[in-house]
């Protein structure tokens, strides 16, 4: 006899199961070749994730994060300089900047697409900005239109935190990561598109940027044992450059069955009516859904709630940067930024990748509405 239905929050054995004979050949040729830290693989990833963004240059690097500070870098970033970030994000997003000695200065998000709120970036520029990193949140386009202008005028740049948007688009048809000085990706195992570790690249249609964040990806060399720079050791490895290259080309289709997904949701959740005791996302055009965060009355109960009954959750993000210990000295408080810290205290991420059944929706959608109608 089966036993409960389960629903993990990802699965990512369906979606390996599905690619596992391209993915064997792929990791074979690299075997194969014996180069495993950049080259051919790595170069063929560069061109293929630039032509899918519609940008001239992407530079492979070893993670998500190290694609943000290789990007600050490459602007020169460093003491004495400001930075503006959400305060509602991953950590790395402000903890880049602080890693290069430059102030992150926070600013609140907008409560209904959980990103940057354009009318509080202007509040908080000073002639020491020097960047501003909107965070295309959970797969959705920030509204850049409003943060370029402000950018443009000050000669600011525009770093895109688009960890979790690739294939997010905004309303002009835009992808995420190619509207600002440079795009970062995030190519983590629960992404969207996901390596077998870690793994990420910065995009751009500045050759001028481009040579420069290949020269600090590796130690800032110029030539061999010349350094024109202090770089780091961002390199990409060819096994996750392989790995990637099989994936992105089920990365559109994976990305229409999330948003699939996301709508059965919505019509799952309106048979159930809760009312404002469960606040869905609002359906925008080009939403890439690398998580589906809803807003919910008595989230913690709810979640252990889920949890006994075999669903998978989880809350992004619980405690937003600015009550973060180690940016204490900061300055900030609770209560300087409400809407970022009342979705710390309601949301909750519910399954959303492209192999859940009918069944698992159904089953996420009428537990809910069970916990709400004891």
């Amino acid at each position: 006899m089966a036993g409960p239905l389960r629903v993990p929050l990802l699965d990512l054995t369906v979606q390996y199961a599905s690619i596992k004979s391209e993915i064997r050949v792929a990791l074979d040729r690299v075997c194969d070749s014996q180069q495993f830290i950049l080259g051919a693989e790595v170069a063929a990833l560069e061109r293929e994730i630039a032509a899918f963004c519609g940008v001239r240059f992407g530079v492979g690097v070893s993670s998500g994060t190290d694609a943000l500070l290789l990007a600050l870098m490459a602007l020169g970033i460093g003491p004495g300089d400001e930075v503006v970030v959400p305060t509602y994000s991953f950590f790395a997003t402000a903890g880049t900047v602080a890693r290069l000695g430059a102030r992150p200065v926070l600013v609140d998000i907008d409560p209904d697409s959980f990103n940057l709120r354009p009318s509080a970036v202007e509040d908080v520029i000073t002639a020491r900005t020097r960047a501003i990193v909107p965070v295309h949140l959970f797969g959705r386009c920030a509204d850049l239109a409003g943060i370029r202008r402000a950018a443009v005028a000050r000669d600011i740049a525009i770093v895109e935190d688009a960890a979790q948007g690739i294939g997010a688009h905004d309303t002009s048809g835009r992808h995420a990561g190619t509207t600002g000085t440079m795009g970062c990706f995030s190519f983590y195992p629960t992404k969207n598109l996901g390596a077998f570790g870690d793994a990420g690249i910065v995009v751009s249609d500045d050759a001028g940027l481009d040579h420069r964040l290949r020269v600090l990806r590796h130690h800032g060399e110029t030539a061999k044992y010349e350094h024109a720079h202090v770089g780091g050791n961002f390199r990409l490895d060819a096994l996750q450059a392989a790995v990637l290259r099989v994936k992105l080309a089920h990365l559109p289709t994976w990305n229409r069955a999330r948003g699939a997904n996301a709508e059965r949701y919505r019509r799952l959740f309106a048979d159930v009516d809760l009312g404002e005791r469960v606040r869905l996302p609002a359906p925008v055009p080009g939403h890439a859904y690398n998580q589906f965060v809803v807003l919910v009355q008595h989230r913690d109960e709810l979640r252990a709630f889920l949890g006994e009954r075999g669903i998978g959750t989880e809350i992004y993000y619980p405690i937003p940067l600015h009550l973060q210990e180690c940016f204490r000295g900061l300055g900030y408080k609770v209560g300087d930024f409400p809407a970022a810290e009342r979705a710390a205290r309601h949301s909750l991420a519910l399954p959303i990748y492209p192999e859940l059944t009918e069944e698992q929706q159904q089953h996420v959608t009428d537990t809910i509405a069970a916990f709400y109608r004891r």
